[in-house]
């Protein structure tokens, strides 16, 4: 498309959305809040997508996901608060000033200094005394520990090793140990957190997406156990453990072999 085609396409979504706020009565009764949770359902099915990369299915999600945020400046603009023009020179104002060496004169040395650079402007922006306040509260907790380390090491809060980092995961894995023989659950709960704090640490620092990694996995326990139900030949709970294994191993060498 060219740039007139993709202008003459959002203009046509807006005019969509106002169409249907002012005739359909389940948009006219929608608000900030009931389409909160939808958002966040379409969001995760466009992240469902991209893990597939399956590049019709996120075309069609990504569709989705600008659907809700012209929403919901349809309504901010029937509250004659802001409308989607106002959000676009917004966001467009925040990437000219967080980019100084693309709209500026001044220079970085790679990428690492553009995310500190980045870091720095948006505190000074948004006045936050700290570094962690612009973490989202509602974050998943294993994206919330990863991106949390990630602001910090632009200040250089970090290991200087990958040895450091994992005896800290040795460390944090005896310390819940011993607070399991005390039985103690909320210590226990405590030290297991600290476990998976310091391997999100550890894997962030070899450079592994944490979320991403979990994600895969449990794609593959998924395609795997899906693949015992369907070669079982009778139900789940009559099969012994080793039965189970048996048909585990089956699809384990299956997907190997693609």
């Amino acid at each position: 498309m060219t740039f007139d085609q993709k202008t003459e396409a959002f203009g046509r979504l807006l005019t969509i959305m106002d169409e249907l706020r002012a005739g359909c009565p389940w948009d006219k009764k929608q608000t900030f809040q009931s389409l909160r949770n939808l958002t966040i359902e379409e969001t995760y099915e466009l992240v469902d997508e991209l893990l597939e990369e399956n590049l019709d299915g996120i075309k069609e999600e990504v569709g989705d996901v600008m659907l809700h945020l012209v929403f919901y400046a349809k309504i901010a603009d029937e509250q004659k608060a802001w409308d989607i023009g106002d959000a676009l020179n917004a966001v467009c104002d925040k990437l000219i000033h967080r980019h100084p060496h693309i709209y500026g004169d001044v220079k970085v040395e790679d990428e690492a200094e553009v995310k500190r650079n980045w870091e720095q402007l948006k505190l000074q922006e948004k006045g936050k005394k700290s570094l962690l306040g612009g973490v989202p509260k509602s974050l998943p907790a294993l994206v919330k520990a990863y991106r949390m380390q990630q602001k910090t090491k632009q200040v250089g809060f970090e290991w200087e090793t990958k040895e450091q980092v994992w005896a800290k995961v040795v460390e944090e894995i005896e310390e819940f140990q011993a607070a399991e023989k005390t039985k103690d659950f909320d210590q226990m709960e405590d030290e297991f957190g600290d476990i998976l704090f310091s391997m999100v640490n550890y894997a962030r620092f070899v450079g592994i997406d944490p979320e991403t990694a979990l994600a895969r996995t449990n794609q593959k326990f998924k395609t795997r156990f899906e693949y015992i139900e369907a070669n079982a030949g009778r139900p789940l709970t009559e099969l012994t453990l080793e039965e189970m294994d048996i048909l585990w191993n089956q699809a384990k060498k299956k997907s190997t072999q693609k």
